[in-house]
Formats: C-alpha cells, structure tokens, sequence
C-alpha cells in the first residue's frame, strides 16, 4: 500500500461513498452495501478490491458472505498530509476577509 494508491482510490465518489457508509454503519456485506448504489455487484466488489488493495477496508468472510470494514489508519495519514495545506488556505481566506472588511460599503 502506498500513499498514491489511497490517494487514487479516494478520488473516485462511489468509493468515498462506500467509506461513509462504513464509517456510519460500520461492518457490511456486500450485499448491503450494493443496495445503496445503482450498480451491479461485480462492479460495486472491483471497487472494494481497490478500498481493501489501498489498506482503507478489511475484509472478513464470514460463512458464504464477506464483511467489509472501515480501517481509518490510512485516512489519518491523509489529513496529516493536509494540514499544512489547510492551514495555508485558512490564512488565504483571513487575509482576504480583512481586505474585503476594510473596503467602504456602497
């Protein structure tokens, strides 16, 4: 797992959703999972391949069914990736709310 493969597997929107839902109901099947995306199973299961291949989920079989859960380790390197960039962009943002503050109202 490299820090581009989490990357790469949170640019896409499905699996960002199947994160949340994870993170909110925690451990799943698949079967469940797919009732909430317009999808066939085999594409919703490549999707978790890539999830599980970039250390974001873990996957536990269970009898005939696979459980999937969150693992948040990965999502922590993330944010601790961009702090640096949000703390550049909250000083972008005060400076131009003092600039906007100190212009005369119309």
């Amino acid at each position: 797992m490299s820090e581009a493969d989490v990357f790469a597997a949170l640019a896409n929107p499905t699996r960002r959703e199947v994160l949340r839902l994870l993170r909110e109901r925690g451990e799943q099947p698949v079967q469940r999972l797919a009732t909430h995306f317009d999808m066939r199973r085999p594409s919703l299961s490549e999707h978790l391949r890539v999830l599980k291949d970039a250390g974001l989920v873990t996957e536990r079989p269970v009898g005939r069914q696979r459980l999937y859960a969150l693992r948040p380790e990965p999502l922590r390197e993330v944010a601790d990736w961009l702090t640096p960039y949000e703390r550049f962009w909250r000083a972008k943002l005060a400076e131009l709310r003092d600039v906007l503050d100190g212009m005369p109202d119309d």
